[in-house]
């Protein structure tokens, strides 16, 4: 794991720099999309350095890395992963539902990030199955951000392929993939990272349709960071507003 570790981390830099170079030089030259010419330097840098920080952690432990809880805020975290797969699949429409405030909750932005990152990218590689056996209509992916009470869910749905009937139930185990370029370790992540923040993944058909729909539910506050607070309230009565405020005044 550290042999392979440094082979991945030594043209980490040269990107990162090249990344911080073009952006310096010529961000002020740049008169089509300047956004666009932002957006993807600092997106280049961003990923680099997770990039370099998970691959210092998988070689010191050969394991997934320990979650750093903090306070996050899940509509910043949904526009990082889409804005990503916007990038890479621009045939795909994309389109989201969220509240318009934002929506903060304890956890491990980098791993949420991955984790909505590998369940988008699932999506257009079921929406590119589904074009290469014949079937031409655009493939479209939608996101939605919906607190509810003391939890919220991203529910990412597309309308590829749809989940295969005899591996459904075991899709998020390590190895188990349908596809011949799989690692069939994607969503095994994602279910990893949901378990070390208390939260759960569902995995369904999208009825009448076709597609797949995949639902991340992540509670707002973490178990160990409530133990330290004094506050009692039932947050199932009192809904996500409450939670909301008694996260901005501990965090």
């Amino acid at each position: 794991a550290r042999r392979i570790a440094h082979e991945i981390k030594n043209p980490l830099t040269p990107i990162q720099l090249s990344a911080e170079r073009l952006k310096r030089k010529y961000s002020h030259e740049i008169v089509t999309d300047p956004e666009v010419f932002q957006q993807c330097t600092d997106t280049i840098v961003r990923q680099v350095g997770d990039i370099g920080r998970m691959v210092d952690e998988f070689s010191s432990f050969a394991r997934m890395p320990t979650p750093v809880m903090k306070r996050e805020n899940a509509q910043e975290l949904l526009q990082q992963a889409l804005f990503l797969q916007r990038v890479a699949n621009p045939q795909i429409t994309f389109s989201t539902d969220a509240p318009k405030e934002p929506v903060h909750f304890e956890g491990d932005g980098r791993l949420i990030s991955q984790a909505l990152t590998n369940v988008l990218k699932n999506a257009g590689e079921g929406i590119a199955a589904r074009i290469a056996k014949g079937d031409d209509e655009p493939g479209k992916i939608t996101i939605a951000l919906k607190p509810n009470g003391a939890s919220f869910v991203f529910r990412v749905t597309d309308n590829g392929i749809g989940l295969p009937p005899e591996h459904k139930h075991r899709l998020t185990e390590p190895y188990v993939t349908t596809r011949a370029k799989g690692t069939g370790l994607g969503l095994a992540i994602v279910r990893k990272i949901m378990e070390d923040h208390g939260g759960d993944i569902t995995l369904a058909d999208v009825e009448g349709e076709g597609g797949a729909e995949v639902t991340l539910t992540f509670p707002f506050a973490q178990k160990n960071l409530k133990a330290q607070s004094s506050e009692k309230a039932d947050t199932s009565e009192k809904g996500s507003e409450d939670e909301q405020e008694r996260i901005a005044d501990r965090v």
